[in-house]
This record gives C-alpha cells, structure tokens and sequence, in this order.
C-alpha cells in the first residue's frame, strides 16, 4: 500500500502536534491534573450543550497531553482517530465489551496473545458469549464464521510464530459476512504495516513495546474510525482503563526516534535471521523476512518490513535453551519487546511454566523454542554473541 506523500519520520516528530501550544513550548507538556475547573455556570451549560471546544472536566474523559499522544498515534497508522488505554490488554478487552453482547460468536486466531485467549475463554464466556479458536488463515476464518459471528481477532505478526495474516483476503470475507475485525499490530508496528488500510476495522497496538520503544511505560491503543473509537471511548469513560499524562509524554518523547528505531531493528532482524538459519544448531527459524518462512509471500506483499522478533529452535531442549541464553551477554531474559535493548526468552518458561512438555506441545510451544527481540545494538556485535552462545550447546 502507498504511503501519504509526507515522510512516516517526518510523521513521527510533528504529526499530532500544533505548533501554536499554550506558552509556545517546543515540546508537549506534562498536564499533570485530574480535574479541570469553568469560569462560570455558564460556561459548564455551554460545555454540555457542545458549545464550546475544550478537553474535558475530569480526567478519566481526557487530557490534552493524552490527546497530543493520540493524535499523533492515528497520524502514523493513517487513522480517523485513536484511544490509548493503561495497557494493551486494557485496549483489547474494552473493545471486545463494546462490540460484543450476550449470544453474540467470536472468531479468534489460535496464536493470539494468550491473555487475551485466557479473557475470551474463561471471563467472557461468563456472559454467554461464544467463540471458535482457528487457524491463522483467511480459509480458517471463514469456515468458522457463522450467522450469530460479530467479531474476529487475529495477530499480524502473530507470537511467537510470527504467522502473517492475508489481510486483503480477511477483509473480503467479513465485510461479506458483515464481520468486525480488530488486528493486533504490535510486532508490525505502523511502519511495517498499516492494516487500516487494507480495510480492517479497529486496529490494536500495546504501545509498551515499539511505540514507546524504551520500556519505560505500559499502555495499549486502538485505532479505526472516529465513530467507532467515539463509542468505545463511552464504556472507557466508565471502565476507567486510561493512561496517564506522564506516560502519554514519554509516549510522545518515544516517538520521535520511532522510525529511526524500527530502521534499526529490522535491519538487525534480518541479518540474524539469517545468520540463525545457516548454523548447525539451530533447527529452524521463523522470520516473516525469510524465504523459508511459510508466509514469506503474503508479508513481503503487505509489509514494508519484517519486524524485530524473531523465533527459532535450537537443537537440544530446554536445559540446552537455557544454557545457551546463559551464555549471552547482550540480550537480557525478559518478556517483552520493540526496546532499544535486545531481550530473549524462552516460551516454554517463560509464558507456560506451569504446563508439562506434553501441555506446551500440544499447543505448538516446544521446548526448544528460543524468542528474540532485536534492540538498536550492532548487529555484528549481537550475531558475535549469539556464535558463542551457540557453542555452549
């Protein structure tokens, strides 16, 4: 897809800014309140009869340092407009209860964030809400669509497999099918992918991780069209899930070098891709970048770049996954991702210790299964790094 004719990095500094703020400050200020007052009665009857352009008169409904983060958030996704949440799994639940009712069917991709399995699975299914878990395909989706579906949900990248959706061909079949769709962009970010675009419906990123780019902060985002982030925006008003001023100006600070970042990264995710995959000790490795990978075809027609996360399987097991991530000096054992620091996990522990080898198998998550998060470091320096990793199994 074309991008508009200003540059994404020109997009990542000024996009969503006003350059006439308050005091003429070159960068969006902190405004660290939780209420705000009116002059007079007046003024209050002109605010609630739509007369007058403000934020708002309490915190939970609005910040101008929270609308600068969002303004510039939907600039880069090519986005009527955005909602950032205290977090990613807030973005995602929230929408879900504002879509979905009692009776209403779910289809959800079976590689899906796991939380957000566990929410669909275990809370929502509390309220007679229904759901299929398929297969990442536009074929799967479809057979599981049925008269009562409201909403689909899928990840593109997905984790850890980074399975590539066909977005154009999801799209076709729940605009048919009269379907919602909600997309995880998180792995792609809005510099590789922009699902918007290809027609989907609400798009969901946890701004923790590329976005904010420094973990530094927790938040999550959506964005769509304005009248469908206006309604969710209603059920936030009364949930209570918003992000902070504070964390929406580092959000803003992070921003700025996104496009630099996210350069940076998939750069060095390719060159270790491939590294990874010409060793004799790793077993096989998923990067939407490689041809190997099953949905080479779909991303390279889609995305303009491949991400920074890449999966891959070494040979051995979980003690010699362990050994080998001990070994390292660069990459440090975390969950998350999109930092500047490169982080590596392995799965098995990681997000399913409490399962048995068999449990984690008959899921698709191995033993074997390494996660890395590729930073801004030298590629050389981290390829040097995993060479002798390696060799301590």
């Amino acid at each position: 897809m074309e991008r508009k004719p200003t540059g994404f990095s020109t997009l990542a500094v000024h996009g969503g800014e006003t350059r006439d703020k308050e005091h003429s400050p070159l960068t969006m200020p902190i405004y660290q309140t939780a209420t705000y007052t009116f002059q007079d009665t007046a003024a209050l009857h002109a605010f609630f009869r739509g007369e007058t352009e403000r934020i708002a008169e309490y915190g939970r409904y609005g910040n101008p340092t929270q609308n600068a983060a969002e303004r510039k958030l939907a600039a880069l996704e090519n986005a009527e407009a955005a909602l950032l949440f205290s977090s990613g799994m807030n973005a995602v639940t929230t929408a879900i209860l504002a879509i979905c009712k009692k009776g209403d069917h779910i289809v959800i991709t079976n590689d899906s964030y796991r939380r957000t399995r566990q929410f669909i699975r275990q809370t929502l299914a509390k309220f007679g809400i229904v759901f299929d878990f398929v297969d990442p395909t536009a074929e799967a989706i479809a057979n599981a669509i049925r008269a009562d579906t409201k909403l689909l949900i899928s990840e593109s990248p997905t984790n850890p497999y980074l399975r590539v959706l066909d977005l154009e061909a999801v799209v076709s079949v729940c605009k048919e099918k009269k379907v919602k769709t909600l997309i995880d962009s998180t792995f792609a970010t809005p510099y590789n992918q922009r699902p918007l675009e290809f027609g989907i419906d609400l798009v969901v990123h946890s701004v923790t991780k590329y976005l904010g780019g420094h973990n530094d902060i927790l938040g999550g985002a959506l964005l769509g069209k304005q009248f469908f982030i206006d309604a969710i925006k209603e059920l936030q008003a009364v949930m209570g899930g918003i992000l902070d001023a504070h964390s929406c100006y580092l959000l803003l600070r992070g921003l700025k070098t996104f496009a630099l970042r996210m350069e940076k990264q998939n750069s060095n995710a390719m060159e270790v891709s491939q590294f990874l995959e010409s060793h004799p000790k790793v077993e096989r490795v998923f990067y939407p970048g490689l041809p190997s990978h099953p949905d080479y075809k779909i991303a390279k027609e889609q995305m303009s770049g491949f991400g920074g996360v890449i999966s891959f399987q070494i040979k051995g097991g979980l003690e010699e996954g362990s050994r080998f991530i001990d070994s390292l000096k660069i990459p440090q054992i975390a969950p998350s991702l999109g930092g500047v620091e490169s982080l590596i996990e392995q799965p098995a522990l990681m997000s399913y210790y409490e399962l048995t080898t068999e449990e984690r198998e008959a899921i698709g998550i191995y033993d074997n299964l390494i996660r890395l998060s590729l930073g801004i470091e030298d590629a050389e320096d981290i390829i040097a790094d995993l060479k002798q990793g390696l060799e301590k199994i």
